[in-house]
């Protein structure tokens, strides 16, 4: 007896329903995770706005200049939508550069925080590849719960060394040229190096990253959930009786 066009209809759908797919991965950092380009535009004005007032006025009044410059954007950044913790966050980078000002008087000590910084942010990611645990795949590893030993697998630590490894240039680059800019008091070429040094250098290791990311995942996640999940044959329908 042959079976009604009605019944095969609902097996095949439970079929379809029960195949998983493979649970989307965790996107990589990107621009828009580190604040998008309105972000790196927003702690670059109060900088330049400190360096056009150290020419024309006092040191406090530079001081000042800058502070203002990062409570007015801020605001904005409010009124846009953006959360607290984005739109502050350049303002706290002024504030405790200020802060430091006002202790050493030295218009030069505004650029101190982000050169030290830079520096420790080079011992740690250097170190961290020294040590064969590299940054990137350390976050990688915890955005994807602790679930992959990606250490022991070589294209994975590669891609990380490399990601890890560009970060490290680029702080490490940041840090030689404004301390030797500090040491020669150079204020105004501080300020170029902070802004030339921080946005395009910040894109370049941050796709780095992603590249790094997209590797490892297409690397472990994909091939786990290929193997958690075989193709499977289509199934044959049932053999027809010969009716005589």
């Amino acid at each position: 007896m042959s079976h009604p066009q009605g019944e095969r209809g609902p097996s095949l759908t439970r079929d379809r329903s029960h195949k998983s797919t493979p649970a989307s991965a965790p996107r990589p950092p990107t621009l828009e995770s580190l604040g998008g380009t309105a972000g790196f535009i927003y702690s670059t004005v109060p900088v330049v706005v400190f360096v056009i007032a150290l020419a024309l006025l006092s040191t406090k009044a530079a001081v000042i200049a800058a502070v203002a410059t990062g409570l007015v954007l801020t605001a904005v950044r409010l009124i846009r939508g953006e959360r607290l913790l984005a739109a502050s966050g350049s303002l706290s980078g002024v504030l405790v550069a200020a802060g430091i000002v006002a202790l050493t008087g030295s218009a030069k000590d505004f650029f101190l925080l982000g050169i030290w910084v830079a520096f420790a942010g080079f011992l740690a990611t250097f170190g961290s590849v020294l040590f064969r645990r590299p940054l990137t795949g350390v976050v990688w590893n915890l955005l994807h719960g602790g679930a992959y030993a990606w250490r022991e697998d070589r294209q994975a630590l590669r891609a990380h060394d490399i990601a890890t490894l560009a970060v490290a240039i680029v702080l490490g680059a940041r840090f030689v040229v404004k301390q030797w800019l500090y040491v020669h008091d150079a204020t105004g070429w501080l300020a170029f190096a902070k802004i030339a040094m921080g946005t395009p250098l910040t894109v370049v290791a941050a796709l780095v990253v992603a590249w790094a990311f997209r590797k490892t995942s297409k690397h472990l996640v994909e091939s786990r959930a290929a193997e958690a999940n075989p193709p499977q044959e289509p199934e044959l329908p049932p053999q027809q009786g010969v009716s005589r």
